[in-house]
């Protein structure tokens, strides 16, 4: 077992003070969900840079680990107790884990008091999830409005070869050699690559007021701990906030070599821009990867074009070993998502006039039950074939590394996911392609599925 530190640390750039209440809310037996959920996600933050993506196995490495609020005169402080040593330097806590700390409070409390149980939103509508969701990007302080528009979200899976990471920050270096900041699912691979590539772009362009966002959610943090460049975390109350949250803040989002988390965050993309109400809305949407991945990406394609059709793979321009070729095409592509801004005056830093289905928002339990009553088949409206299929990526996901779905695989075996024929041999294609090219978990020699297709 590796060293552990125990200690006190005050809050820096997110978090002042916070009021009595909120602090009962983490020290009151009677709000012990919170506490666990906050407990977890300060692990995963102090375990930047861990290489294992099994929250089960990280939480049973750190049993005798706990924070603890400390409201004070001046504010409030945590007690840090028998932390992993690689989170501090000499005794001391490396600022950005510092910060990031103090984000997941922010957020966790925030969500809390003011989203989830104010009763100010109505989160049984669409427009009121989004507004909720709007109000913490808000409080997070990431919804600057700016006069143009540069965020680049960028897809792809924690999993990948150094080859496909190398890749990945070539492309995050041409885009911000453009002036783009980038946005991720904050964990490492290819959500930490194109941070890195842009990061030394910036340099060489004086910029110092870069945006390196990372948007997780407390049940898959544990998985993707937060990679150190990220300077604006964002912890979203769940992964359909999270997804939301994602396509709302993005000018284009670019899709790199990964795994069923991926495939899960296209299918949720390709369903809404696939909506009706979407049909003219100008949203850039990029696969790349090196010359060496283009069997992932040749399946991915074959995937969506089976299940979706071709309505669905007009929508995805795929670019293969040309990192700026990507950053060309956004730039230009960019252009006309600003010109379609300024004509239906809608906001630069907020996409309010996507629209988001309510199915799309609504949080999957990704349990036995409800995978099993998925609708995998062709008789229903494409875009909610797409939500359907996203949602059992989602479960897949989580029976892969949440320790939720894991501890429910353990107890009940593989989900069980049916449909329509071609549909189902379309997705088990693919899955066994991700298999094969060892894209389900880290460090996974041999896989044993959490998934059984009938």
């Amino acid at each position: 077992m590796s060293k552990r530190i125990s200690t006190f640390v005050n809050p820096i750039g997110s978090l002042d003070v916070l009021s009595k209440y909120e602090v009962e809310l983490l020290t009151d037996a009677n709000h012990e969900e919170l506490q666990r959920v906050f407990r977890l996600c300060a692990l995963a933050i102090l375990n930047t840079g861990n290489t294992s993506d099994n929250s089960k196995h990280i939480i049973e490495q750190h049993r005798d680990f706990d924070v603890k609020i400390l409201q004070t005169d001046r504010g409030v402080k945590l007690e840090i107790i028998n932390a992993p040593e690689d989170a501090f330097v000499d005794g001391e806590m490396i600022r950005g884990i510092q910060e990031h700390l103090f984000s997941a409070l922010r957020d966790l409390i925030y969500s809390h008091n003011l989203v989830l149980n104010s009763g100010q939103f109505d989160l049984d509508d669409s427009n009121g999830i989004t507004s909720a969701n709007f109000h913490i990007l808000r409080n997070a302080g990431v919804l600057n409005p700016v006069k143009y528009l540069n965020l680049v979200v960028c897809w792809g899976g924690h999993a990948i070869n150094r080859l496909e990471y190398d890749y990945t920050k070539d492309v995050g270096y041409h885009l911000g050699l453009r002036n783009f900041d980038i946005c991720t699912g904050c964990g490492p691979g290819a959500m930490k690559g194109p941070m890195k590539g842009a990061a030394v772009a910036h340099a060489k362009q004086r910029i110092v007021d870069s945006r390196f966002i990372g948007i997780s959610e407390p049940g898959i943090i544990a998985a993707e701990a937060p990679n150190p460049i990220v300077n604006k975390l964002i912890i979203m109350p769940d992964i359909e906030k999270r997804l939301e949250s994602f396509v709302r803040l993005s000018h284009a989002i670019v899709i790199f070599p990964g795994g069923v988390g991926t495939a899960e965050e296209l299918l949720y993309l390709l369903g809404i821009l696939l909506h009706p109400e979407n049909k003219d809305l100008p949203f850039p949407l990029i696969l790349t990867g090196p010359e060496e991945s283009r069997e992932y990406f040749d399946q991915m394609y074959k995937f969506v074009e089976l299940t979706l059709g071709k309505e669905a793979t007009d929508l995805m321009t795929v670019i293969i070993g040309n990192p700026e070729e990507v950053a060309t095409h956004i730039n230009a592509e960019v252009r006309k998502v600003r010109e379609y801004r300024k004509d239906k005056s809608d906001a630069f830093f907020f996409n309010w006039r996507l629209h988001i289905p309510y199915e799309f928002q609504q949080p999957f339990p990704a349990n036995h039950e409800a995978m099993a009553e998925l609708n995998l088949s062709s008789n229903q409206p494409v875009h909610q074939l797409a939500a359907h299929l996203r949602r059992a990526f989602s479960g897949i996901v989580s029976g892969n590394v949440k320790a939720d779905g894991i501890a429910a695989i353990e107890e009940k075996g593989p989900f069980k996911l049916k449909g329509e024929q071609f549909i189902m041999d379309s997705l088990d294609k693919l899955l066994r392609s991700f298999v094969e090219q060892k894209r389900m978990k880290i460090g996974s020699d041999e896989y044993d599925p959490c998934y059984e297709l009938v």
